[in-house]
């Protein structure tokens, strides 16, 4: 649909106060597919519009407006990796945990005060990966949804469900409860996750910030402290690698 002249694309126009822009194919595909986002204005270069509509393979109710690349300019950071193609959306309804995890047998991750969008969106994409029920985060110490972490996330935003926790000792509380074997990551851990890991029952894996790790409480609620063999000469791994090792581990068919 071409657009003559476009109106000035302004960051929240025409939507709630919570909106903010989409960016990149990957990010925007996997929004226009799920059923559980809003979606407000699409904007999209020529060829990035087919490139688009060759990647859903399906049609979408939202009309796409036709603007020249320059103008992305206008609206995004001045890095944003966006392919021509930006997406206006409201922020995803939150899920409750007991949902996330009677709608998937998959592991669960829980990120004790980890801030960095790009970070959080890396664990996401992993966790889609990697089969993962949901991603769980603190809700006055985790980044909101922003383009920047949907486009680390590479889509798995809209795939992965996001559980916000005001305490995330109470969640590990109410995962032991479901039945959840608790492990925290920590360097100074006795054993391996592979060592450690059970074999009959479901796990959630507590990740750390990458300056101060896990904190005392989120230690001492976990059924189990492990480590990944990593050797001396690295300290610590970032942590979305980390969480990537430790999903596939978890996983991984002997």
């Amino acid at each position: 649909m071409e657009a003559d002249s476009p109106a000035p694309p302004r960051p929240g126009a025409g939507a709630g106060s919570g909106a903010f822009w989409l960016y990149g194919e990957h990010a925007v595909a996997a929004a226009i597919r799920n059923p559980r986002r809003k979606n407000r204005r699409l904007l999209v270069t020529e060829d990035a519009e087919k490139s688009l509509r060759a990647a859903l393979n399906r049609p979408w109710r939202l009309p796409p407006e036709r603007i020249e690349r320059q103008r992305f300019g206008t609206f995004l950071q001045e890095d944003a990796v966006h392919q021509g193609v930006a997406l206006l959306v409201e922020p995803l309804e939150p899920v409750a945990l007991e949902d996330a995890i009677a709608a998937s047998d998959g592991p669960v991750l829980l990120l004790d005060q980890v801030t960095d969008p790009r970070n959080v969106g890396a664990i996401l994409r992993s966790a889609a990966a990697f089969g993962a029920a949901c991603v769980v985060l603190q809700d006055r110490h985790a980044p909101p949804e922003t383009g920047a972490l949907a486009r680390a996330a590479s889509g798995a935003l809209d795939i992965v469900p996001v559980v916000r926790e005001v305490n995330l000792s109470r969640a590990i509380a109410s995962l032991q409860k479901a039945g959840f074997w608790v492990m925290g990551l920590t360097g100074d851990a006795s054993r391996t996750l592979a060592e450690a890991r059970p074999r009959d029952r479901r796990i959630a894996l507590v990740l750390g910030a990458e300056d101060t790790g896990l904190r005392r409480l989120q230690r001492e609620t976990c059924d189990e402290l492990v480590r990944l063999p990593i050797t001396p000469a690295m300290e610590s791994l970032n942590v979305a690698a980390a969480a990537a090792v430790a999903l596939y581990e978890v996983i991984r068919e002997d």
